[in-house]
């Protein structure tokens, strides 16, 4: 049988192509590992890889609380400044 080298990424600095946001990168990369992990049956890539998809959802909430916030802020600017 042929071994299969499987490249772990880092998932500290992802190389992103342009157009899509880190959260979503982050969730095809998990997506990548878990199904070359279910392919060469190797549970630690497997797990990486639901852990690399949960990470990418926390970031994505993250993110959207942020813009809300950042909406919130420059509705209370506005208002204050009497825009």
């Amino acid at each position: 049988m042929a071994r299969i080298h499987i490249r772990r990424f880092n998932t500290l600095s992802p190389v992103n192509s342009g157009g899509m946001s880190n959260s979503n990168f982050d969730e095809a990369k998990g997506r990548a590992k878990e199904a070359a992990g279910a392919l060469t049956d190797d549970d630690d890539l497997k797990r990486e890889g639901k852990a690399d998809q949960a990470g990418a959802k926390v970031k994505d909430a993250v993110e959207k609380t942020a813009d809300k916030a950042g909406d919130a802020v420059d509705a209370v600017k506005d208002k204050l400044s009497g825009n």
